[in-house]
């Protein structure tokens, strides 16, 4: 079992979701997904490159993301981010 870390940005992140009227059920359940290693491919997980590279990314919705990272060592399920694809990449 994980060991599940928010950062504060994605912690700040999820509250402005909530704020658009995001269903968190949706993140709880990719967060799910990820720790169970259930993956399927309707979230397009995928790691990500350049400045961002250890970083992983799936879509809860086609221009809502989640991003994260897994520290095998410590079993640790990181989460980053989480926003559109211009929140989180046009800054």
């Amino acid at each position: 079992m994980y060991k599940i870390k928010q950062s504060r940005k994605f912690k700040k992140s999820a509250k402005q979701a909530v704020k658009q009227g995001k269903d968190l059920n949706k993140l709880f359940a990719a967060v799910e997904a990820i720790i169970t290693n259930n993956i399927g491919p309707k979230y397009h997980d995928h790691e990500l490159k350049g400045k961002w590279q250890g970083i992983r990314e799936l879509h809860i919705e086609p221009d809502w993301l989640l991003t994260y990272q897994i520290k095998n060592n410590e079993l640790i399920l990181y989460l980053v981010d989480t926003g559109s694809h211009r929140q989180l990449f046009d800054k």
